[in-house]
């Protein structure tokens, strides 16, 4: 096998602290008030969401707000910047779907 064959194990700098429990992940990030954010999406791919009942997700302790993209596109939010963008191997540019 080659220096890069196929399903080779490949030692990356950050694994030993990962591994061995000294990693630092977002949700090791605590700040005063600091508050969360959860995401729901359709469980189907291209599904059309009827109707969402926001009442009992409101209702809930603790929660600060309930949006859908309804409340996103009405504000303007427009969607989230790629910082990541490369070429193609022939050197045309990434395709880069929104993301609201």
């Amino acid at each position: 096998m080659g220096r890069f064959g196929v399903g080779q194990a490949v030692r990356r700098s950050e694994d030993g602290r990962l591994l061995s429990g000294q990693g630092c992940y977002t949700s090791d990030v605590n700040q005063p008030g600091q508050v969360y954010a959860v995401f729901l999406r359709a469980v189907h791919a291209h599904a059309r969401l009827g109707n969402i009942d926001r009442a009992a997700a409101r209702a809930a302790d603790g929660v600060l707000g309930v949006y859908t993209a309804t409340d996103v596109a009405a504000d303007g939010l427009g969607t989230l910047p790629c910082t990541g963008m490369v070429k193609n191997r022939d050197g045309s540019p990434m395709f880069l779907p929104p993301r609201p």
